[in-house]
């Protein structure tokens, strides 16, 4: 077996850079490390804490086809264990590196399985310093539940998370994880089209696959319910068919379709020749192997469960990891605002407080709907987002940034109005970009909610200086179709040209008549 340099070592190289001290933090702030070792991939995730919306701050993922071969062998897949070894060390280093002591490494499938196991195990332990925790297939299923858990807390209908050893489910209920279980099911045992090498057809993996769906009694109790489809090659089907249907955004994560149009692309998928697939717009390479057979087992599981929906989600086991360790009272926030919180304490001035601005700005939006006013809180929070920002692009990326950003506990839609309304705070947004990234996400209506609430945002900031404390001297008031904006007298300084003119374009949004008046 090949020697490693100590950590040690490795950082005191000629040129190499040790780590800087690190402050204390709470167990919530300072940063930890998710390694997954799985039956395709082992991926290392450094989080910046182990909180309600953690942020992914180092993401490295290997294929190494662990599991390959297990079910003819029983044993590990000799060079994918010697890749899987020499990743894992790299992974060790970098975590000291960064300062990271708090390491949770994770095997899955293969590991569980093969009859080397242990071998492999005690020498990543040895080796690289941490322990691995090998987690049965009921546990992998419950901490998947989790992760979609932690991203959509009132979730109902099936989770299927799909590795590439084996397929776990679990069935939700109102924000409950209730029934679990782990099916060898996998791109890497059940192989689907060209390179078999078991020489299974696509109808003996449907017939294989259906046997053991079979045996799952509970999957039609989600009917009318949604399927969340969590891993790496559900997220790539998602991928191809946004590029399909044109979609405006890139981003998998909380993709929505209904079963129909789920349904329909798998069997469009499922005719095509391998060149054909191989040529299909945004088909992944690197998911050559896995994707028809990803295609394969939605199709089965969709028309099974009898599911209205199917929702692509990136939170799986590796978030149900850190969602699992956390308090009661943190596992109540609301995911969506905790991470508008994080992304404002990092890039807000010192001077925003997102929560007074929403409240401020309420009695104008005393009509919006409960889901209207969390994405407007959300939005309140991300207000200061790009003060920073040269004042001709702040609107243009204040947009594409929230469209794009990992946030979580928000579908599209909920993103779209949300980034409408911070880029709104600055500036009108032109209806070229409108066109291109909005088109399809919001209606008319929500397009005018969401600009309104980011005039309501421009409108005090202006007021303020972005001194939001100043609010409080002035309160906004909604009579019928009157729009009122009252402030003391001594405070009538602050009212130039610019601040009634921004305050009349707010009243216009609303369909209301604008009035300053002074008590």
């Amino acid at each position: 077996m090949r020697s490693y340099p100590s950590y040690g070592d490795i950082l005191t190289m000629p040129g190499a850079i040790a780590p800087a001290p690190l402050a204390v933090k709470s167990a919530t702030q300072a940063p930890v490390a998710i390694i997954d070792i799985g039956s395709n991939s082992i991926r290392l995730v450094v989080y910046d804490g182990a909180k309600r919306a953690p942020i992914p701050v180092f993401n490295e993922k290997v294929l190494c086809g662990l599991g390959r071969g297990l079910d003819s062998t029983g044993r590990l897949n000799p060079e994918g264990a010697k890749l899987a070894l020499e990743s894992l060390h790299r992974f060790a280093a970098l975590t000291q590196a960064m300062g990271v002591s708090d390491i949770d490494a994770f095997a899955t499938a293969a590991v569980r399985e093969a009859t080397d196991a242990s071998d492999f195990v005690a020498v990543v332990e040895r080796d690289c310093g941490f322990q691995v925790r090998v987690i049965s297939g009921v546990e992998e299923a419950r901490l998947s539940a989790l992760g979609v858990l932690a991203e959509i807390p009132q979730a109902n209908g099936i989770m299927g998370d799909l590795g590439g050893a084996s397929l776990e489910l679990a069935h939700l209920e109102g924000g409950t994880g209730y029934a679990q279980t782990s099916l060898p099911i996998g791109p890497l045992r059940i192989a689907c089209g060209p390179g078999d090498p078991d020489g299974a057809s696509a109808s003996d993996s449907g017939r294989r696959m259906e046997d053991y769906l079979n045996q799952v009694d509970w999957l039609s109790a989600a009917r009318g319910g949604t399927f969340y489809a969590v891993g790496g090659a559900w997220r790539s089907w998602a991928r191809m068919h946004m590029r399909h249907v044109n979609y405006p955004l890139s981003i998998a994560h909380h993709y929505e379709i209904s079963a129909r149009s789920a349904l329909e692309f798998a069997r469009e998928i499922a005719a095509l020749s391998p060149d054909a697939l191989a040529n299909f717009a945004g088909f992944p390479e690197e998911r050559a192997d896995s994707v028809p057979f990803a295609n394969l087992v939605l199709k089965r599981l969709i028309e099974q469960t009898g599911v209205a929906a199917v929702l692509f989600s990136a939170y799986g086991v590796r978030e149900g990891l850190i969602f699992d360790r956390l308090s009661d009272s943190l596992k109540s926030e609301d995911p969506l605002i905790a991470a508008c919180r994080n992304l404002a304490a990092m890039t807000g001035r010192a001077t925003a407080d997102g929560e007074a601005l929403y409240r401020w700005a309420s009695p104008a939006f005393a009509d919006e709907t409960i889901e209207e006013a969390r994405l407007r809180r959300a939005a309140c929070l991300l207000a200061d987002l790009e003060w920073s920002e040269h004042p001709d692009y702040r609107a243009e990326h204040a947009l594409l940034r929230i469209l794009r950003y990992p946030l979580i506990g928000v579908d599209h839609p909920g993103r779209a109005y949300m980034g409408l309304a911070v880029a709104s705070r600055h500036a009108k947004v032109r209806d070229s970009l409108l066109e291109r990234y909005l088109h399809g996400l919001l209606d008319g209506a929500e397009m005018h909610r969401a600009k309104a609430a980011g005039l309501a945002m421009r409108l005090a900031y202006t007021f303020s200086g972005g001194v939001i404390s100043l609010l409080e001297q002035t309160a906004l008031r909604r009579e019928g179709n009157r729009l009122k904006l009252e402030l003391p007298s001594h405070a009538d300084v602050l009212v130039g040209n610019v601040v009634q003119s921004r305050f009349r374009s707010l009243a216009q949004e609303l369909g209301c008549e604008p009035r300053i008046a002074l008590v």
